[in-house]
C-alpha cells in the first residue's frame, strides 16, 4: 500500500464489468487501497476473513447468497468492517432489511462516480451513508412501520441525547468519543441503548429519526 493512511476496501459484486469500473475508481482515489475483489458473496466472506479490510462494498442481489445474507454472516463471524450495500434496488423492504442487518450504508448504482467515492470516504471514517434520494423512503418507513418510535427524546439520558444529536450529524464513534471525552466502547454501549429505547435498528434509522424530531424535547 503506497499510502499508509488509505483505507483498505474489497468489492463484492457478481457483475464483472461493473465491478472492474468501481475498482478503477477506487484505485484512482488516494484515500483507498483496493485489497481484493469477489464475484459472489461466499468468496467475499472468505476474502473479508483473510484480508480484514476497513470497508466492504457489496452488491445486494447476487446468486446463491444475497448481500443481506452475506452481511448477517459477516457480523456473525465477528467481522467489524464497514459494510456498504451498493445496489440498483430502491425498494423500501430492501433498504430496511439492510439497516436491520447492520449495514453502515446503502447506495444506489446510478449515483455519480464522484458521489460514490465521497460517500465511501465518509463511510470509511465511521459515518453512516445513505443515498440522498432514499432519505424520504427511510423517513416514511419510520413513520409507517411498527413499532412506532417514541415521539420525543424523554426516554433517553442526557448523554444518550448528546450522542443521538452527534449521530444525526453523521459523526463516527471515534469522533463522538473525542468530542464527549469518553471511550469508543462507551459510545457503542450508549448507541445500543438508545436504539433499544427508541425501537430503532441502526445508526441510519437513528440519524434520520433525530433529524425528523430535532424540535422535540
Amino acid at each position: 500500500m503506497t499510502n499508509s493512511t488509505a483505507h483498505s476496501i474489497i468489492l463484492v459484486d457478481d457483475h464483472p464489468l461493473f465491478r472492474k469500473g468501481v475498482a478503477q475508481l477506487v484505485e484512482d482515489d488516494k484515500h483507498f487501497t483496493l485489497a481484493g475483489e469477489a464475484s459472489n458473496a461466499k468468496d467475499g466472506i472468505a476474502l473479508a476473513e483473510q484480508l480484514n479490510p476497513d470497508v466492504i462494498l457489496m452488491d445486494l442481489n447476487m446468486k446463491e447468497m444475497n448481500g443481506i445474507e452475506a452481511l448477517t454472516e459477516l457480523r456473525a463471524r465477528g467481522i467489524t468492517a464497514v459494510v456498504v450495500i451498493f445496489t440498483v434496488s430502491n425498494h423500501e423492504k430492501d433498504i430496511l432489511a439492510a439497516m436491520k442487518a447492520g449495514a453502515d450504508g446503502y447506495l444506489l448504482k446510478d449515483c455519480e462516480p464522484e458521489d460514490l467515492m465521497e460517500k465511501l470516504r465518509l463511510a470509511a471514517t465511521g459515518k453512516s451513508v445513505l443515498d440522498d434520494e432514499l432519505v424520504q423512503i427511510v423517513t416514511h418507513a419510520l413513520r409507517e412501520n411498527k413499532p412506532t418510535p417514541p415521539s420525543s427524546k424523554n426516554l433517553l439520558t442526557a448523554r444518550e441525547r448528546d450522542i443521538l444529536d452527534l449521530l444525526a450529524a453523521c459523526k463516527s464513534n471515534k469522533v463522538i468519543a473525542n468530542e464527549l471525552g469518553i471511550t469508543d466502547g462507551t459510545v457503542k454501549v450508549h448507541v445500543k441503548n438508545l436504539l433499544r429505547k427508541l425501537n430503532l435498528k441502526s445508526r441510519i434509522e437513528a440519524a434520520v429519526w433525530a433529524l425528523e424530531n430535532q424540535d422535540n424535547s
